[in-house]
């Protein structure tokens, strides 16, 4: 039976002498089967498998103290290179219990190790590639955006310019969305960072008067992961930008806030303003091209829109809840 095994198998006695071996392990291991049996296993070949931790774990198997399972070992000679060997070793009930037997078996792994590695390698590529595009895209946009702007001073319409603007507000919040995932080097983001970030992006595109109008972050420590980044992301930008278009007409000074917490699944990102709050006629307003962009996203994350008018001001809130993850539709407002 240990000579017909297709994988490497040994046969030990008490004294780590071979009692038998399959044709596999000397195939597999370059050792000569003449003369083999018999001898010490530490002997073998040019003298490889005399090694401290093999000659230990063996010794344990054979007082019973432990059996070996895919135990991974270096096997190095210069005939073979070096080859990674996973080893299992059981001692057996042999004959009236007077001899000791050991079975020894091994799987070389060597193969297996080096295409895991190549696979490591290649998605660290993968990884470093997507990256350089991240950055790439990001400046493109940038550079679109500043096209944009530059068009907005030179058009003579108000009506065309404001399209304009509003075109490069959304541009820039989107490159720095690129930017933000560009520099995460790992699989999540951090959303604190990631909010401040990119609500000095909008308000540095937006807001004249920082003494005016700002905007802040209160954020947990939430990480998510870059799919769903993107579109919180973008939620945010356009619950901003609809805040500082209409919250604030007239002049009217104002705080913004960014806000995200989470429990366990459920969680809730919101944007909370201190202006003019909704219109008398909301529930007969048309929604806009931002409102629609914001549900769209919202039921992507499977969550729900919250429109609250206080006073003074409106919190728009996208929820996310474990027991009822669905998607509403937002009351009707003011157009985002």
């Amino acid at each position: 039976m240990v000579g017909s095994s297709a994988a490497p198998l040994i046969l030990l006695d008490g004294e780590m002498t071979v009692v038998a071996a399959s044709d596999s392990f000397f195939r597999t291991f370059d050792i000569n089967p003449a003369g083999a049996v018999g001898e010490p296993l530490f002997s073998l070949g040019d003298g490889e498998w005399n090694l401290p931790r093999l000659r230990s774990l063996l010794a344990a198997t054979l007082t019973g103290a432990a059996d070996v399972e895919a135990y991974e070992m270096d096997l190095k000679c210069e005939r073979l290179g070096v080859r990674s060997l996973l080893l299992n070793a059981h001692l057996l009930n042999w004959g009236d219990g007077s001899q000791s037997r050991i079975l020894l078996g091994m799987s070389d792994v060597t193969d297996a190790k080096a295409n895991e590695k190549l696979k490591d390698d290649l998605l660290r590529e993968k990884g470093l590639l997507l990256q350089e595009v991240q950055h790439r895209v990001a400046n493109s946009l940038q550079i679109i955006a500043s096209v944009i702007l530059q068009s907005a001073r030179k058009v003579q319409s108000d009506e065309t310019r404001a399209h304009l603007q509003d075109a490069h507000s959304r541009v820039m919040s989107v490159a720095s969305l690129q930017q933000q995932l560009a520099t995460s080097r790992l699989g999540e983001v951090q959303l604190k960072p990631y909010f401040d970030q990119l609500c000095l992006s909008v308000g540095a595109s937006m807001i004249r008067d920082h003494n005016q109008l700002s905007l802040h972050v209160d954020c947990d420590d939430s990480a998510v992961n870059a799919d769903i980044s993107v579109s919180l992301g973008l939620i945010v930008t356009e619950l901003v930008i609809n805040s500082l278009k209409h919250a604030y007409a007239g002049g009217k000074t104002g705080r913004i806030v960014v806000g995200y917490h989470a429990h366990g699944p459920n969680w809730t990102l919101s944007v909370a303003d201190d202006g003019v709050g909704m219109p008398k006629d909301a529930a007969s307003a048309t929604p806009g091209l931002g409102t629609s962009i914001v549900e769209a996203l919202a039921r992507q994350l499977q969550a729900r829109v919250q429109v609250v008018s206080g006073h003074p001001g409106t919190t728009v809130s996208i929820v996310h809840t474990q027991i009822s993850a669905v998607a509403a539709d937002a009351p009707a407002g003011r157009a985002v």
